[in-house]
């Protein structure tokens, strides 16, 4: 039995490309783009999204939802595992939310809310350096990116939270001082998922739900944890049977409203920082159009407007080889990810594992949602050249 929560949908309005300063035909160049990746297997389907001034000017569903164990064509309301997209939507936003609120600050260690977390160690001197909230959310903590998941279930077990994160804190190694490099680490965002939970009280996936997702009134956002109540009386199986399926395990099936990242899935058991949430484009463009007008959209608020600049801002005193805004990559660090077009300095974006990816521009006000599955039915191919190819299309439609 699936526990998950979703709630109502208001969504945005639909209008046209030209309505919003942009032109119909050069978006149109995104169908073929799209339908080549479909043609050369590099994915089964996709389903893309444009969003200007609040207004959704392009939403199209591509190829197929489904090719194992029987094909279904993608439909506009198909709900894909974001993978690390989540970082941004669940965590990020989350998160931002506890230091608006003063319940935590930025250049907090991580130490004040997770006692037994061990600082960076100079290896010639001996002296210590504290990890804070803002290393981990910049990536520029030193943590490693990741944990060999078959040695640690080995040692530990299956849906074992309290212990990895233990394990985080005291056995991860530390690879240099903190804010002066960058390691990309989902360890840094179950981090955070821990200190939220320690400050809360609540599970992430359940906080998130309650503060950001319903808020919002998104009817197809969720995390799918294996365990606990579900924050409302939404059909778990109704929403599972609108995901799309991932990567085909060993007993011939593809994974199916379960995430898909194998710390998610096995060890955080569907409740995790760094991946989780299933999402459709109607929703994330709602997310999209709520961070580009300030954080609310209508009396719809999830931060601040001061906030939201903040999030999507470099923090000055890093190292200016940590490029990164908090969350989100930014053009210096991911170029890819935005393509060549978009204005550099305060475009932000994500991308997740799955082939998912989201990108921001609060120059032109416009976003560009590309949720895609390149991991059905195996993990193979690569998302990258399309998603600056699409984004370089939407950015070039803007005539004014």
């Amino acid at each position: 039995m699936l526990a998950v929560s979703c709630s109502h949908r208001t969504g945005l309005k639909h209008s046209s490309p030209e309505s919003q300063g942009m032109d119909s035909r050069t978006l149109e160049l995104i169908d073929s783009a799209v339908n080549d990746a479909i043609s050369q297997k590099i994915i089964p389907g996709a389903v893309v999204s444009v969003v200007r001034n609040g207004r959704v000017v392009y939403l199209q569903p591509f190829g197929n939802k489904s090719l194992v164990p029987e094909v279904e064509p993608m439909t506009p309301e198909t709900m894909f595992d974001l993978a690390s997209v989540s970082k941004c939507v669940g965590t990020t936003l989350s998160f931002m939310q506890l230091v608006e609120q003063g319940k935590v600050r930025l250049s907090d260690p991580v130490s004040r809310y997770i006692p037994d977390f061990k600082p960076w160690v100079d290896p010639v001197t001996g002296e210590e350096d504290e990890i804070t909230i803002q290393d981990l959310l910049t990536h520029s903590s030193g943590l490693d990116a990741y944990i060999g998941v078959p040695s640690y279930l080995k040692e530990f077990g299956e849906n074992t939270p309290e212990l990895l994160m233990k394990y985080i804190a005291t056995r991860v190694k530390r690879n240099f001082k903190p804010g002066t490099d960058v390691i990309y680490s989902c360890l840094n965002f179950i981090t955070l998922q821990n200190i939220l939970q320690n400050v809360t009280g609540e599970r992430l996936c359940d906080y998130a739900q309650k503060n950001v997702f319903d808020v919002l009134e998104l009817e197809h956002t969720c995390y799918f944890p294996l365990y606990g109540r579900p924050q409302s009386n939404k059909n778990a199986a109704e929403l599972a049977a609108l995901c799309a399926p991932t990567e085909v395990q060993e007993d011939g099936l593809p994974l199916v409203a379960a995430v898909h990242d194998p710390i998610a899935r096995q060890i955080n058991a569907g409740n995790s920082g760094n991946a989780g949430v299933f999402s459709n484009a109607e929703d994330l463009s709602v997310i999209a159009a709520a961070i580009l007008r300030g954080g609310a959209i209508g009396k719809k608020k999830i931060l601040g407007k001061e906030t939201v600049r903040l999030m999507m801002s470099i923090p000055k005193d890093n190292d200016p080889r940590v490029a990164r805004a908090l969350g989100w990559d930014t053009y210096d660090m991911y170029p890819g990810t935005s393509g060549d077009i978009f204005e550099r300095e305060h475009t932000v974006g994500h991308t997740g594992y799955t082939g998912t990816s989201m990108v921001l521009d609060p120059v032109t006000n416009t976003a560009v949602i590309i949720l895609a599955h390149r991991v059905h039915p195996a993990d193979v191919g690569s998302v990258a050249r399309l998603r600056a190819v699409v984004a370089n299309i939407v950015a070039a439609s803007i005539i004014e």
